[in-house]
């Protein structure tokens, strides 16, 4: 159970309370700019005689070199031990100040820590903090620059007791599939990938159109609507067959004309009811890490937009924005583990999510979570080896599968870099999703065990789950399966699994179409090519015939189906 002490207005009047000026000072269109400090206090569990914190600071003042925070205890709360944080105790006054690695605080960065504590009778939640003396109010997490405050009503896990939508077009087209009503009633994501998705593409649905839609099937109870924000400038620099219809430096449209227009139709009050749940830039900023500089893998599309900044900017500007309304959930996409699971992408993806989380106005309260292996084939759950696994004198790591990755799967990598995410200074209620619609590898093909042990590459080959040729190949994967079927709070950390990739939908097209989507052809959708450095130079692994990138694919559903694990 979390508890959090949310209420801006009464933070307001806390503050107020604290320096001796009356409630009715505080000027009617107050906003965040004009509060030095906030605070987001959460209990995350509780027993009969402790319980675990955590807690965010955001500095809306000028930057700082160090930081201590405090409050006091109404109860008898003893805290015990701590974490990202130095923390000492004095009767019921608790002092938290900064380790040697988090000291710095820019003007609207933010830190979190957590510490375990005892306590007797009542727990109750302070009333008041203050930043370095200076009184903050308490963060719901939903206030941002605007006219006034905006308290947010947002729960930790959007999907638990929640339907989630069905997107009527999809749901028409699996039908209409020998077979597919069999999964035609499962929830996707509906992707605005372009501008002109928002209000709809050749006579289909509009944002408006569907969060309708989705007002319609929400009921009277609780409905997620999963919406992917996918028009960076620039977008997918390592891969054609998604290439956008923005420029490089197309930074200001990418604005005004893309983010702005959505971010007003999310805040209209009719859908103040419907938990919006945002997938922000699949595939882009764990490009800057991988695939720029000397790295065999980097691409010069890559290095321009490492170095003008607009993946960056643009995913900060989305966050805050979309942030800004008070019953959206942002996720960032945080690739795979095929992708960023090695040592030397996984802590500087980290460090790079961070710097676009507190881009533009953006902060780490702006973000709810972070999705993994949207529109990726990764296993959920490879049960026939363990990356510890040592076979014929070698570690599974040196297989050729592995290749020295710490992950062998989607679970144990979203686990770990969940926690990696708070390190670097995510709040430590982050939760996490994982992209299941082709991770299933199902069929006559699922080992049944593990391999034979007569070398480590025969024992992982022989037993994993994931057949693709090559763990880089990610363009309509031959084999690949349905996984498991959407679900809340599956895992611990993992607030879902989703189908946010809709499947069916063509990752790119097997040869050139000419088309007006802004869309290339890569050739990593073409099942003759024999492979480039991010593929290990193999076969890419790709179905043949394919259409356009997010164009109906009756033969990848098929293949989908056919292959999927659960069983259909």
């Amino acid at each position: 159970m979390s508890r959090t002490r949310t209420a801006i207005l009464a933070a307001l009047a806390l503050v107020a309370g604290a320096t001796g000026a009356a409630v009715a000072a505080a000027p009617a269109d107050v906003g965040i700019a004009a509060i030095p400090c906030t605070v987001d206090y959460k209990v995350q569990s509780q027993w009969s005689t402790g319980f675990t914190a955590a807690v965010t600071i955001t500095n809306n003042s000028a930057a700082k070199s160090s930081w201590a925070a405090k409050w006091s205890y109404a109860g008898n709360q003893q805290v015990t031990s701590g974490w990202n944080a130095k923390l000492s105790q004095s009767g019921t006054a608790v002092t938290a100040a900064n380790e040697t690695y988090n000291g710095s605080l820019a003007t609207g960065g933010s830190v979190s820590f957590g510490f375990n504590g005892t306590y007797s009778g009542t727990n109750a939640i302070p009333t008041t903090f203050t930043l370095d003396g200076v009184t903050c109010n308490v963060d719901d997490g939903g206030t941002g620059p605007g006219p006034g405050p905006n308290p947010s009503n947002r729960v930790d896990n959007p999907y638990t007791g929640a339907k989630v939508y069905v997107n009527p077009e999809w749901s028409a087209k699996a039908a209409a599939e020998t077979g597919g009503s069999r999964i035609s009633s499962q929830p996707t994501g509906v992707w605005l990938d372009r501008i002109a998705a928002i209000n709809g593409v050749n006579g289909g649905m509009g944002l408006r159109a569907h969060l309708d839609a989705a007002l319609q099937q929400k009921g009277t109870g609780e409905l997620v609507v999963q919406l992917v924000i996918y028009n960076l400038p620039g977008r997918d620099c390592a891969a054609l067959a998604s290439n956008g219809e923005l420029g490089p430096t197309e930074i200001d449209r990418y604005k005004t004309a893309y983010i702005d227009p959505i971010a007003a139709i999310l805040a209209d009050t009719k859908y103040a009811g419907l938990r919006i749940v945002t997938t922000v830039e699949i595939d882009s900023l764990p490009n800057l890490v991988t695939n720029t500089g000397s790295r065999p893998t980097a691409t010069p599309q890559c290095d321009v937009m490492k170095a003008n900044g607009n993946y960056v900017k643009g995913v900060g500007y989305a966050l805050g924005k979309l942030g800004d309304v008070p019953n959206v959930y942002n996720y960032v996409d945080a690739g795979h583990h095929g992708w960023i699971g090695w040592d030397d992408n996984f802590g500087a993806s980290a460090d790079v999510f961070k710097q676009a989380a507190t881009a533009e106005g953006a902060t780490v309260n702006d973000v709810h979570g972070f999705i993994t292996n949207t529109a990726n084939y990764s296993a959920l759950k490879e049960n026939n080896f363990t990356i510890n696994d040592n076979v014929a004198g070698k570690s599974v790591r040196e297989s050729l599968w592995v290749d020295w990755n710490r992950y062998t799967d989607e679970l144990s990598f979203a686990q770990a870099f969940r926690n990696q995410l708070v390190t670097v200074g995510f709040p430590s209620t982050i939760g996490m999703l994982i992209d299941t619609s082709r991770n299933g590898w199902g069929g006559a093909a699922r080992p049944a065990g593990p391999g034979a042990t007569t070398s480590v590459d025969t024992y992982v080959d022989g037993g994993r789950y994931d057949r693709r040729i090559h763990i880089g190949n990610w363009c309509n994967q031959s084999g690949a399966g349905l996984g498991e079927r959407p679900q809340a709070a599956p895992a611990a950390g993992i607030d879902a699994y989703v189908w946010m990739k809709p499947p069916g939908e063509s990752d790119g097209s097997s040869t050139a179409i000419p088309n007006d989507e802004g869309k290339g052809f890569d050739r990593m959708c073409d099942p003759t090519y024999t492979g480039n450095p991010r593929n290990g130079n193999n076969l890419s692994g790709a179905l043949p015939n394919s259409p356009l990138s997010g164009h109906w694919f009756s033969a990848q559903f098929q293949e989908l189906m056919r292959n999927a694990s659960p069983a259909l």
